[in-house]
């Protein structure tokens, strides 16, 4: 199962990169899902992640305190918002496809909204 998970693992890193990147396309959560994978397969890569110098604070303050910045939240709903509005607007897209996604982005809206930007005092 181990080269199986170092695959998923190394996928979802990739996912993630492209999130940083791409507006809509979320980096945290894919990360998480990274570094879960690679808990799984690769203890020197699940370390790699967990410290890299950019990828790395941000799933350490979710590991210890279940936080998603300010920062992060913003973009996050920006996006979310800009991509819902192309589609009604632009995207020539039918409206069962238009409602699953604002389905999806509510409830990704909700669970980012639902944690704290700061850890507790």
């Amino acid at each position: 199962m181990k080269p199986l998970y170092f695959a998923l693992a190394w996928l979802f890193f990739a996912l993630g990169a492209l999130g940083a990147i791409l507006p809509g396309l979320p980096t945290v959560p894919f990360m998480l899902l990274a570094l879960w994978a690679f808990s799984r397969s690769s203890q020197r890569f699940h370390d790699w992640l967990y410290t890299h110098r950019i990828f790395g604070p941000p799933l350490q303050d979710w590991k210890q305190h279940r936080v998603i910045p300010l920062r992060a939240k913003i973009f996050s709903l920006t996006s979310m918002v800009l991509s819902m509005a192309y589609m009604v607007l632009y995207a020539q897209m039918a409206p069962w496809t238009i409602a699953i996604t604002a389905a999806v982005m509510a409830y990704g809206a909700w669970f980012i909204l639902s944690h704290p930007s700061r850890p507790r005092t």
